[in-house]
């Protein structure tokens, strides 16, 4: 299985003591390498396999018409907030109290 993980804003480092995390489904991330530099949303799907995040608002025309979502390689990206629901990801980042 390969590394999988996204560096974290500056603000999210110095608050959590951490510099990379997995992305999950609903962190918000911006993309700062590649074709789609610059661009902000949400990640829509994550695929841990092939170590590629989908994220929202990043598509491609198809040559048949439509629209196909493109997968950005998650070390492209800096993830800029987090979605702290799950308990074991939040115990994860606060660390012991």
């Amino acid at each position: 299985m390969m590394k999988f993980g996204s560096r974290l804003s500056e603000e999210l480092r110095e608050r959590h003591h951490k510099r990379s995390l997995r992305p999950r489904v609903g962190d918000s991330v911006r993309i700062v390498r590649g074709e789609f530099k610059d661009i902000e949303g949400k990640v829509t799907k994550v695929d841990q396999s092939l170590g590629v995040v989908n994220v929202e608002g990043v598509t491609r025309e198809k040559l048949k018409g439509g629209t196909a979502s493109v997968p950005i390689s998650s070390s492209n990206l800096v993830i800029t907030s987090l979605i702290l629901d799950d308990k074991i990801r939040k115990s994860k980042l606060e660390g012991p109290a």
